[in-house]
């Protein structure tokens, strides 16, 4: 393994136009547990489905049970950024890494100081008014309990892609753009199964496909350079 983080560095180094595209791997080794690893949310046991319970016609049909599971699974306090986030965020200052492209919906990225972070299934941190469109963060759901309600009566949601819904039109535009353009393109702690998000790779057409994940995934195969290591154990290195 270490010659192949040998080789990545290298194409790094070689590169002004680096791009990664991560998942919930990315965020585990901040605490924050993901949703198909045996110890993740998905198996969990809870009233119903976490697929079922954040996707969007449960929302509407059934919002006191949906905001009972997204305050006790999804809003996670105090979580900090890793060692891959801080790296990220370094590269990026360095010139090296254009954009972060992420599925995660924690804010890390940001938090480590990452400037370009594009968010395809939006933020935990970002609410809003659903009748008059007014912003919240997170506070909303510390001095509310059940259905949070702006001060115009309007229902609050969070600014997260649930299941069922499409992507912002232009997050998923300036993804493609990145990918399309990179020089190395990571890709890091996603099992590459959520759509159309895992998609966007096929943008890609340089031949620097780094691929580090922990379980087999449905790119292996072509990935110029694949690393079956944690996130952080790579990170740490370069």
């Amino acid at each position: 393994m270490q010659e192949k983080i040998e080789t990545l560095k290298q194409w790094i180094a070689e590169s002004n136009n680096v791009v990664f595209f991560g998942g919930a791997g990315v965020s585990t080794e901040s605490g924050i547990p993901d949703f198909r690893s045996v110890d993740g949310l998905y198996h969990q046991q809870y009233a119903y489905p976490p697929e079922t319970i954040i996707s969007h016609s449960f929302f509407e049909a059934m919002p006191e049970e949906f905001y009972r599971f997204y305050r006790d699974k999804l809003i996670i306090k105090d979580a900090q950024p890793n060692i891959t986030h801080r790296k990220l965020a370094e590269l990026e200052q360095q010139g090296k890494l254009k954009a972060v492209i992420t599925q995660n919906i924690d804010g890390l990225h940001q938090l480590a100081g990452s400037k370009t972070v594009w968010e395809l299934h939006g933020s935990t941190l970002r609410n809003y008014c659903l009748k008059c469109g007014k912003r919240y963060g997170t506070e909303i759901f510390d001095r509310t309990q059940g259905v949070p309600h702006c001060s115009c009566g309007g229902t609050i949601r969070p600014d997260v892609v649930l299941y069922e819904e499409g992507l912002d039109d232009h997050i998923v535009s300036e993804a493609i753009a990145a990918i399309s353009r990179a020089d190395v393109l990571i890709i890091g702690g996603t099992s590459l199964v959520v759509y159309p998000a895992a998609g966007l790779l096929r943008y890609y057409k340089g031949n620097k496909l780094v691929l580090i994940n922990m379980s087999p995934t449905s790119m292996d195969s072509a990935a110029d350079l694949l690393i079956t290591a944690k996130l952080g154990e790579v990170f740490s290195q370069l």
